[in-house]
This record gives structure tokens, sequence and C-alpha cells, in this order.
């Protein structure tokens, strides 16, 4: 993602909702974002093995796991001002979820760095997932093979990071769920 600004002007869920452009946009405390055109092969390849480790995680569970592009509304029910489209975003309140995405915090989000994302991923949308409330937050950063997991405890967020060399992730905010990093990173 790049941080190419659609003018400077503050937009709202509807003013995002209208656009018709051709182009992915994301809104950060009113602020538009362009989205960078396709990820790279070895990003998607991540995306798709953390995507199908979580969904078979929560087989025969209440919660819902999805991939780019779905739209997350974290302050839908105040300002509406901040849409993002995460990488991966797992919803257990199923009352969030609409024909439009979701509206509310996710209990998981996961953010795949690439280089246009990095200071969007690490700061600006850190800033916003942990505001909303996000339980867990995680920056897989395929460069380095770092998973870097942020769980929030009493309104920070409280980071640990993992290499391929650790086999499994815990997923704190889902009950008996692993991630097994080696695969993730083998992608």
């Amino acid at each position: 993602m790049s941080t190419v600004r659609k003018e400077d002007e503050y937009y709202t869920y509807e003013d995002y909702y209208s656009w018709d452009d051709g182009l992915r946009w994301e809104l950060i405390n009113g602020r538009a974002y362009a989205m960078s055109p396709a990820a790279s092969r070895r990003h998607q390849k991540i995306l798709g093995e953390i995507f199908n480790q979580l969904y078979n995680c929560l087989r025969n569970t209440q919660c819902e796991v999805y991939a780019a592009p779905f739209d997350v509304r974290l302050n839908a029910d105040t300002a509406d001002d901040t849409v993002v489209q995460p990488d991966i975003a797992v919803v257990c309140d199923l009352s969030k979820l609409n024909d439009r995405g979701c509206a509310g915090a996710p209990d998981l989000v996961v953010e795949i760095l690439s280089p246009s994302s990095i200071r969007m991923d690490r700061h600006v949308k850190f800033e916003a997932y942990l505001n909303a409330g996000v339980g867990e937050y995680w920056i897989v950063d395929p460069a380095s093979k770092i998973l870097t997991v942020h769980i929030l405890k009493e309104g920070v967020y409280l980071a640990e990071s993992y290499t391929d060399n650790d086999e499994r992730v815990t997923v704190q905010v889902l009950d008996g769920c692993e991630i097994n990093l080696m695969d993730v990173f083998q992608a």
C-alpha cells in the first residue's frame, strides 16, 4: 500500500463507498490512502498459508476469517472515518458482519509487509487498530521472516516476535488455534 493521499480532505465511509474510480482506497481518521495495485507472489503465498491455517482452526466455531479486499470499518459506531482492508481479518462477533464487510474491530488482524506498506502497517494502521480495540494484531515481515504479534492488554499492545525457527505460534484470541510458522515462511 502506498501513502498517496486522495486530495487533502476529510472523508467518511459514505464518501469512500461512493467512489467509483477503479482504485482501492483505505481511510484512516478521514484521510484517504491509495493502495498498491497487486501484492507480490510471495506476499500472496504467505497470505494464503496463514488464511488456510486460520480457516482450518475456525471450522466448527462461531468465528469467520476474511482476506483482502474486505472492508473493515473500525469506528463505524462513531465518526465512521476509518475503513481498512487488512490482509486477513478474523471476526468472532458475527453481528459486526454485513454484506459490505465488518462494522467494528475484528478479533485478529494480520498485515503482511511489502516495501510500500511498512510505514502504514507499523505506524498508521498500528495506531488505528490499537485505538479501535483489535485484540490481536500480527505484522508479518516476509523479508526477514519475522512475525510480530501484538496483544491488546489494558489499552496498549504488548509485542512478541517469532522467526521461522519458531515452529508454532498460538493465536491468543482464538482458543486452541496455532499457526505453523515454518509452513508460513516456506510459502
